[in-house]
C-alpha cells in the first residue's frame, strides 16, 4: 500500500504539468486537462481490467481533437467524447478487443510518428512566442502562419523553452527519482514569476495571462480553484441545436476517437503486462474506457485514455494495484484546490518544451528507422502512408485508411500462404498413377482471396484428364466464394463428364459443403478420409 501511495505521488505530478498542456495543446482551458485525469485515473482503474495502467488526457488524441474543437467548440468535442465512450462500451461487449490488439506494428509506429511530429510543430507557436491571431487550418496552414510569424517571436519566451528543454533532458540523464517535469517547471515557474513582476515590460506568457474562467459567477485568470463541477455535455446548445444530424456530423470523429484509444489502451495494457507479468483483459480494458469516456464530459473532461508514459512511471515507481491510479487524481484534485494559483503562472513557453518531450518520447524514431531499413516493402509503404496521412491530412483518414491498408495486407499475405500443386509425379503411396487421374494438393485457407486461383487451376487442367483429386487434408477453413468456386468447378467437370474427388476434408468444411447442397453421392462428385482411399477409388473405376 505505501509504493502504491508513493507512487500515485509521484505520477500525479508529472500528471498534473502534462494534463494541463495536452489541453491547451488541443485548444481548450488547462482545467479540463487537469479534469479529465482526475474523473479517467478513478473510473478507468475501478471498471478496467488493468491494475496498473493510469488513464487520462493523451498526446496521441491532440491530433484528432483540434479539429473538433475548431468546428465544433469545446460542447462539440464533449459530446464526441460521450458518443466515443458509448462505442467503447459496445466493442468490448462484442469483444473486438482482441482483434483490435493485432493491428499490423508499423500501422501503429506510422500513427504515432506522424502524431509526434505534428505535436511537436504547433508548440512551436507558444515556444518561441509569436503572435498569431488564429492559429487554424490544416497542418501545411499552421506551417505557412509560423513562418510568416518568425518576425514577432519573443526572446525572452524562446529562452524560458530553451531553459526548460535543457533541464528537461539533463534532469532525466541523472536517472534522479524526482521528475523532471517538477524539477524543470517548478524552477522555471519562480524565474518566469520574478521577471514579470520585476521586469514587467518583459510579459513572459504564462497560464494566467492566457486564460480567463467564469464559473458561478466566479471569474479569474489561469485555473479556477474550484473543484469538480457536474454540467451536461449539451448544457451550452439551445434546445433546437440538439438534433440527429449534429450527431451524424459528430459520429465520424467520435469513432475516430474510439479507435484510436482502443488503440493505445490496448498497446498500454501490452506494454504494463510484459513489465509486470500481469494478464489484462483487452474487452474488459475497453468497457472500463469506454464507461470512462462516457462519464468524464459531465465534469467537462476531454477524452482520455490509458497513457503509455504514466504507467511506465508508476511501474517503476513500485505501483502494483489500482490504488496508485486513484491516488494520482486525488492528488490533482487537492493540487486544483490549493495550489491553481500558483500553477497559473506556469510559463507558457515551458508547457510547449514539455510537449517537445513528449513528442519526442512518442516518435518512436528508432523504430521508424529500422521499419525502413529491414521490414518488407510492403510494410515500408504502409508506415509511410499512416505517417503522411496523421500528418498532411486528417486523423480520420489515416485512421481509416491504415485499418484498411492492415486488412489488404493481411489478406495478401494469408493468401500467399495458400497454394495449389500438381503432384502426380511427388507421390511414394501411388507411384504408377494413370495418366488420366490428376492429383492437385491443396495447401492453406480457401476464402475469396485464393478462390480464383484453385478455380483458374482446374478449369485449365489437362484435357485429357478423367479424374481429379484435391487433397485437402492442409485447408484449415473455407469461405462462401471458395464455395461458390468450388460449384462451379463441379458443375464444369459433371457437364464434361469429368468426376471430381475430394480428399482429406476436415468435419467443419465437409459440413459447410454439404449445407451447400454438394451431392457427395453422385457419381461425378465423391470425398474421402484420405489420399490414398481416392487413389484407390479413382483406379477401381478406370
Amino acid at each position: 500500500m505505501k509504493h502504491d501511495i508513493l507512487s500515485g505521488l509521484t505520477v500525479g505530478i508529472i500528471a498534473l504539468p502534462l494534463s494541463m498542456a495536452l489541453a491547451i495543446a488541443t485548444g481548450v482551458p488547462p482545467q479540463l486537462g487537469l479534469y479529465t485525469a482526475i474523473i479517467a485515473g478513478i473510473i478507468a482503474a475501478i471498471f478496467g481490467s488493468s491494475k496498473i495502467n493510469i488513464s487520462g488526457p493523451t498526446a496521441a488524441f491532440v491530433v484528432i481533437l483540434i479539429p473538433i474543437v475548431q468546428q465544433y467548440g469545446v460542447t462539440g468535442l464533449l459530446l464526441c467524447g460521450l458518443l466515443s465512450g458509448i462505442i467503447l462500451v459496445f466493442t468490448g461487449l462484442l469483444k473486438l478487443g482482441t482483434l483490435i490488439e493485432v493491428i499490423p506494428y508499423p500501422v501503429t509506429v506510422g500513427f504515432t510518428s506522424g502524431i509526434a511530429v505534428v505535436i511537436a510543430t504547433f508548440q512551436i507557436k507558444d515556444f518561441f512566442g509569436l503572435t498569431i491571431e488564429n492559429f487554424d487550418g490544416h497542418y501545411l496552414n499552421k506551417i505557412y502562419l509560423i513562418f510568416s510569424s518568425m518576425s514577432t517571436f519573443k526572446t525572452p519566451e524562446l529562452l524560458i523553452g530553451l531553459f526548460t528543454l535543457f533541464l528537461l533532458i539533463l534532469w532525466q540523464k541523472t536517472k534522479s527519482r524526482i521528475p523532471s517535469a517538477l524539477v524543470a517547471l517548478s524552477f522555471i515557474t519562480v524565474i518566469a514569476a520574478f521577471l514579470n513582476i520585476y521586469f514587467p515590460y518583459l510579459n513572459i506568457s504564462t497560464i494566467a495571462s492566457t486564460f480567463h474562467y467564469d464559473i458561478n459567477g466566479i471569474q479569474g485568470n489561469g485555473i479556477p480553484p474550484v473543484p469538480l463541477q457536474f454540467s451536461l455535455p449539451w448544457s451550452y446548445l439551445n434546445p433546437e441545436e440538439i438534433n440527429l444530424d449534429l450527431i451524424y456530423k459528430l459520429l465520424p470523429h467520435s469513432i475516430a476517437i474510439a479507435i484510436l484509444g482502443a488503440l493505445e489502451s490496448l498497446l498500454c495494457a501490452v506494454i504494463s503486462d510484459g513489465m509486470t507479468g500481469n494478464k489484462t483483459n483487452p474487452n474488459k480494458e475497453l468497457i472500463g474506457q469506454g464507461i470512462t469516456n462516457m462519464i468524464v464530459p459531465f465534469f467537462g473532461g476531454i477524452p482520455a485514455t490509458a497513457a503509455i508514459a504514466r504507467t511506465v512511471v508508476n511501474i517503476k515507481s513500485g505501483g502494483t494495484t489500482k490504488l496508485a491510479s486513484i491516488i494520482h487524481s486525488l492528488f490533482i484534485l487537492v493540487s486544483i484546490m490549493f495550489l491553481s494559483p500558483y500553477l497559473s503562472y506556469l510559463p507558457m513557453a515551458s508547457l510547449s518544451a514539455l510537449l517537445f518531450v513528449v513528442a519526442w518520447n512518442m516518435s518512436e524514431v528508432k523504430h521508424f528507422i529500422n521499419i525502413i531499413k529491414v521490414a518488407p516493402k510492403n510494410d515500408v509503404y504502409v508506415l509511410l502512408t499512416c505517417f503522411i496521412l496523421t500528418v498532411l491530412l486528417d486523423m480520420q483518414i489515416a485512421v481509416a485508411v491504415g485499418i484498411g491498408l492492415a486488412s489488404i495486407l493481411f489478406i495478401k499475405r494469408t493468401i500467399d500462404l495458400y497454394s495449389i500443386e500438381l503432384v502426380n509425379t511427388k507421390l511414394s503411396i501411388h507411384p504408377d498413377i494413370p495418366e488420366n487421374i490428376s492429383i492437385y494438393d491443396i495447401n492453406g485457407p480457401m476464402f475469396f482471396g485464393a478462390a480464383q486461383n484453385a478455380l483458374k487451376t482446374l478449369l485449365n487442367s489437362n484435357e485429357n484428364t478423367n479424374i481429379v483429386i484435391l487433397n485437402m487434408q492442409n485447408v484449415p477453413m473455407i469461405d462462401m466464394t471458395a464455395m461458390v468456386a468450388l460449384k462451379s468447378i463441379v458443375d464444369n467437370f459433371k457437364s464434361r463428364n469429368k468426376k471430381l474427388i475430394f480428399s482429406g476434408l476436415n468435419e467443419r468444411i465437409l459440413k459447410k459443403l454439404t449445407k451447400a447442397k454438394f451431392e457427395f453421392d453422385d457419381e461425378n462428385l465423391k470425398t474421402f478420409n484420405n489420399l490414398k482411399d481416392s487413389i484407390d477409388y479413382s483406379k477401381s473405376i478406370i
